[in-house]
């Protein structure tokens, strides 16, 4: 199974006021009041007036992103960031394999990062994008860790978080479903069958032994 995300994540009323007026700004609400901005070419493009630059090469420490931030993008973060902290989030995943990159701006500049880790062999709360929720103010919860607490999880990749914020789903959307699947079938099997009788009571034939 394969993860895919490029995003810029920020307290939800931050990145509403920033996407406001932007013909290519899809919020997906998190959890913790925190949302993410998919960053695809057509965002990136109408945000700097360019069209974006990718690395040819494999991301790395020294390269952690696969998108080129570019001066003018940085620039549009820094801006943003004089609101409150802004995060900008790349992960990729194949077969188990896979990276995580992640840095924070704040007061006009970047604060922390950026980090890029490709081995995982450490404590998940120092993995890129923990670390890097921790500096907008993720507060940890029952989830195993930041990233899954604030539900970013819940889609593969970028066309699935851009459905879903068109959608204006929550993360917690699939489990409502499911709770709300279970809550009518609990209520159907409470039902009286055909002949006025409940479940288990004579006519409704659903005798288990003699009484």
């Amino acid at each position: 199974m394969s993860y895919q995300l490029s995003a810029i994540i920020a307290d939800v009323g931050l990145l509403r006021g920033e996407a406001r007026g932007l013909d290519h700004a899809v919020l997906g609400d998190l959890r913790q009041d925190f949302a993410l901005l998919p960053v695809t070419s057509q965002l990136v493009e109408e945000l700097t007036g360019a069209p974006p630059d990718y690395a040819v090469e494999e991301p790395a420490p020294e390269r952690p992103f696969t998108l080129v931030l570019s001066t003018a993008l940085t620039g549009v973060l820094a801006d943003w960031s004089r609101r409150g902290p802004v995060a900008y989030v790349e992960a990729e995943f194949a077969g188990g394999l896979g990276h995580q990159a992640a840095a924070v701006w704040l007061g006009g500049q970047r604060s922390w990062g950026p980090r890029f880790d490709s081995v995982f062999d450490g404590p998940r709360e120092r993995w890129p994008i923990n670390a890097a929720l921790v500096e907008v103010g993720v507060e940890p919860g029952p989830w195993i860790d930041l990233f899954a607490e604030l539900g970013l999880h819940v889609e593969r990749n970028t066309a699935g978080w851009l459905a879903h914020g068109r959608r204006g789903l929550g993360v917690d959307y699939w489990d409502e479903l499911v709770e709300e699947w279970e809550r009518r079938e609990a209520e159907a099997s409470q039902r009286p069958e055909p002949g006025g009788f409940p479940p288990g009571e004579p006519g409704g034939f659903r005798f288990s032994g003699p009484r």
